[in-house]
């Protein structure tokens, strides 16, 4: 697998903080799309991210985290959707590229598992980046493009 280092850039996202059952994502995916669509934020000119805060192989359901988002250029205002604003901090990232599903990605575990622990680098506070390259309903499993990025610092 090809890891990059990179400067990841400070991003002002809209974001849906989904909790709850990883199965039940789909759910809070679903209100992000319709506040984007209502709010004219198309997947071609706004990135679109998740933040996994848990595993969600090792975390009790009632208990998981991540939270679902878009990038915008400023603040959005309050809305009946319960998106609301949030920054993914920039800065030095260990980055993966991922091509096929979306569900379960092997490749997450590997960069936390495997080549973090012999990379030289360590973890910077923020949780793992996962950024969906493309999105929408006329895109094939199969062709589905995942970025994950992984905060990283060098390790003293």
């Amino acid at each position: 697998m090809h890891i990059e280092i990179i400067d990841f850039p400070e991003t002002l996202v809209a974001a849906i903080e989904h909790r709850g059952a990883p199965d039940s994502e789909h759910e809070s995916v679903r209100r992000l799309i319709a506040w984007r669509i209502e709010h004219g934020y198309p997947p071609a000119r706004h990135r679109t991210f998740g933040i996994h805060f848990d595993d969600p192989l090792t975390t009790s359901p009632e208990l998981y985290r991540a939270d679902f988002c878009i990038s915008v250029e400023q603040e959005i205002a309050p809305n009946s959707h319960g998106v609301v604003n949030k920054m993914i901090p920039g800065g030095r990232c260990a980055k993966l590229r991922h091509f096929g599903a979306r569900e379960n990605i092997q490749a997450a575990r590997y960069l936390v598992e495997t080549w973090l622990p012999q990379s030289g680098e360590a973890l910077r506070g923020f949780p793992l980046i996962f950024h969906y390259v493309n999105v929408g309903p006329d895109i094939s499993e199969e062709d589905f493009v995942t970025d994950l990025y992984l905060p990283t610092r060098v390790q003293f």
